[in-house]
């Protein structure tokens, strides 16, 4: 049988992908390559992804019923789906509203639906974000948590996911799990992260910017940790009792928050140049600090994350640097 990656020459799309197919999986892969970062990173992405015999690419936008329909069609053997394709960024949704509901709410939709109609469906497995826990004060973060004051546009649309999947499990009973994914960071990311902005100013000599004055943390969650945690969920779908629906909801987190100045150092240390800081305010939908309860996806598929940014920060760097040549 076959997994549908949505998003798969996205970051996290394509350590899935890697990972499913690495254990034998055959994935077919899903994204429309749109340019809202260097789709050239993407296509690299792609083309390692393409190495492997298990692995197929359809290029659509999940929100595209038709487009779907018809891979659908001519891929019978879809028995689960990895939905990570998304309008990802807080700051972008200020400015570009309508990316974000037609790509996570319409393709959400799009896809439950695609979920809804195959014979077996053994798992809808989906990216949230720790965005819906907006400005909660209370720390570490948990899924028991009020989710119903978000403060940005990225953030209520996950949310929407969130809903619109319950809906979906109580209503057809297809199994679903929803994946709040905090600050995920590491070989192959979106230039539009922290740490390749960092890099990327530090090596061109130019001052980065910071944040609320430097003082934020954040629970930073190396990508492998984040693939190991995706891919167990994957395995362990939620059960039909027949009176509550087959719905889940876990953080996947390092389950630790970090100074972002600590990180920031890090990001100097494994460069071996100094950084210069230009402090700003906190940003409109931003938040000071986040941190992951991840006791729930611990008990039920040994969630377990190993790479604390002494060692994930240099990792990126390492690709960082290779990727670009220095």
């Amino acid at each position: 049988m076959t997994v549908l990656v949505t998003g798969a020459a996205g970051f996290i799309g394509y350590h899935t992908s890697l990972r499913l197919l690495e254990r034998g999986e055959s994935v077919l892969g899903l994204d429309n390559l749109n340019p809202y970062y260097d789709v050239a990173l993407k296509e690299m992405r792609l083309t390692r992804l393409r190495e492997f015999p298990g692995f197929s690419f359809a290029r659509a936008d999940i929100a595209d019923r038709a487009a779907l329909a018809e891979i659908e069609r001519a891929n019978p053997g879809i028995d689960a789906i990895i939905n990570l394709a998304a309008q990802a960024g807080v700051r972008h949704s200020l400015t570009a509203p309508h990316d974000y509901t037609h790509s996570n709410v319409e393709g959400h939709l799009v896809m439950l639906e695609l979920a809804r109609r195959l014979p077996v469906c053994r798992h809808f497995v989906y990216a949230s974000s720790s965005s819906v826990y907006g400005s909660n004060t209370k720390l570490p973060f948990s899924v028991e948590d009020r989710v119903d004051t978000p403060i940005s546009l990225y953030a209520a649309t996950k949310r929407a996911g969130e809903l619109i999947s319950h809906s979906y499990s109580h209503l057809f009973r297809i199994p679903t799990t929803g994946l709040r994914f905090f600050t995920v960071y590491g070989p192959w990311g979106r230039p539009d992260m922290a740490a390749y902005l960092f890099a990327k100013a530090i090596i061109a000599g130019e001052p980065i910017r910071v944040f609320n004055n430097g003082d934020m943390r954040r629970d930073f969650t190396f990508i492998d940790d984040i693939v190991s945690g995706i891919v167990g969920v994957l395995d362990n779908p939620p059960p039909d009792t027949g009176t509550e629906p087959p719905y889940r909801l876990y953080n996947i987190g390092n389950n630790r928050s970090e100074r972002l100045m600590d990180f920031i150092g890090l990001v100097e240390q494994s460069l071996g140049r100094k950084a210069t800081y230009v402090l700003e305010p906190m940003q409109p939908g931003d938040v000071k600090e986040t941190a992951a309860d991840i006791s729930a996806i611990a008990r039920d598929v040994g969630f377990a994350p190993t790479t604390p940014i002494s060692v994930g920060v240099p990792r990126f760097i390492d690709w960082f640097k290779q990727y670009h040549g220095l």
